[in-house]
């Protein structure tokens, strides 16, 4: 199967399996970081076709849909790319991308190992920072059922991935836990530009949540 194909293909499959999904991990998730890790991987020099099979399965088995088991992700990838005939070095890259795109925890580090693995993790968190990141944040917390804001509750700083992945905190915790932090976690020159565009973008939202929180708006 030729690239272009096993791209199609795979498109057609994440779509029908992720379309219509309510808490932000959906397939226009996938298609707006499909977009961005093609436009960074240009200008990084990276693999086109491992970055865009990459990004469109990064969240083809999410762990916070699945009981928080970290493996399903890279086992779905896999096991729908050997479906396809990929070649082997082409799904280890892949499924390796997948299996460390997440962010784990503040005090968790997630470093990529490739050029193309550091396209797609920028690109999937650049979708959670700005205006749509705002949107993604509190469309979850309603898909969990998770309070906006409780100012008797505390954002945590999580020393591990096992203590974000219990985390129960409300919505706006969740700036503090990990949006906050991730204009400085990008690792390419243009992602950290757009990141710090949305990330001052969210800092005034939330400014302006508290104040009318406090009646002092």
């Amino acid at each position: 199967m030729n690239k272009n194909e096993a791209l199609t293909k795979t498109e057609t499959y994440v779509r029908q399996k992720l379309e219509g999904e309510g808490s932000g991990h959906d397939w226009w998730h996938i298609h707006r970081v499909r977009n961005t890790a093609l436009k960074l991987a240009e200008k990084e020099q990276a693999d086109l076709f491992i970055v865009e099979l990459a990004a469109l399965l990064h969240d083809i088995a999410d762990h916070k849909f699945h009981e928080g088991d970290e493996k399903i992700g890279p086992a779905t990838a896999r096991k729908w790319l050997e479906h396809l005939d990929v070649r082997e070095p082409v799904i280890k890259h892949v499924c390796d991308i997948i299996g460390d795109v997440s962010f784990k925890g503040a005090e968790v580090e997630t470093p990529m190992k490739t050029v193309e693995g550091k396209v797609v993790q920028d690109a999937d968190r650049l979708d959670a920072l700005g205006a749509i990141g705002i949107a993604r944040a509190f469309a979850y917390g309603g898909y969990k059922e998770r309070e906006l804001y409780n100012p008797e509750v505390s954002p945590e700083p999580h020393h591990s991935f096992e203590e974000y992945k219990s985390s129960i905190g409300p919505t706006l915790n969740h700036f503090y836990e990990k949006l906050f932090l991730l204009k400085d976690r990008m690792n390419t020159d243009t992602g950290r530009r757009l990141a710090e565009k949305r990330h001052h973008f969210m800092k005034e939202y939330v400014n302006r949540f508290l104040a009318e929180w406090k009646g002092n708006d």
